[in-house]
């Protein structure tokens, strides 16, 4: 069961990795898959969508204020707001999903940070987050 639920977590956390801005044109076959995993009502695949939907704005604001300041932004600094948005989105999703959802959730969310940020030996400096490599 943990192998089945980290499969299905990787390919959420795939789906998500690809919906930095812009979003995919399949944004709304990422939140199927989403769906499924969470075994969603459509009450909530609707309410939980418009959550992701707000969040991921609140993102892409962020990054595109960032980039307008025309300097670069600060790694620590975006990673505290997404960490904060997501927070955000946590507390609209508790009313909206069950326990075992929500936890569910929740390891997508973390399995996805993981991802992000390297944890599984790409980038992560030993003891703790490393910053993406420069792009050049």
């Amino acid at each position: 069961m943990k192998a089945t639920v980290f499969a299905l977590a990787l390919l959420w956390a795939g789906a998500l990795c690809a919906q930095t801005p812009p979003p995919p044109p399949n944004a709304a076959a990422h939140l199927e898959k989403l769906a499924t995993l969470l075994d969603l009502t459509d009450a909530q695949k609707a309410q939980v969508q418009a959550v992701l939907q707000e969040e991921h704005a609140k993102m892409r604001a962020a990054h595109e204020q960032a980039k307008a300041s025309g300097t670069k932004p600060d790694w620590e600094q975006m990673k505290a707001l997404h960490q904060q948005i997501q927070q955000e989105t946590l507390q609209k999703l508790t009313p909206v999903l069950s326990p075992s959802q929500l936890k569910k959730f929740q390891t997508l969310q973390e399995l996805h940070a993981e991802m992000m940020h390297g944890h599984f030996g790409h980038h992560a400096a030993p003891g703790g987050d490393a910053p993406p490599p420069a792009q050049n």
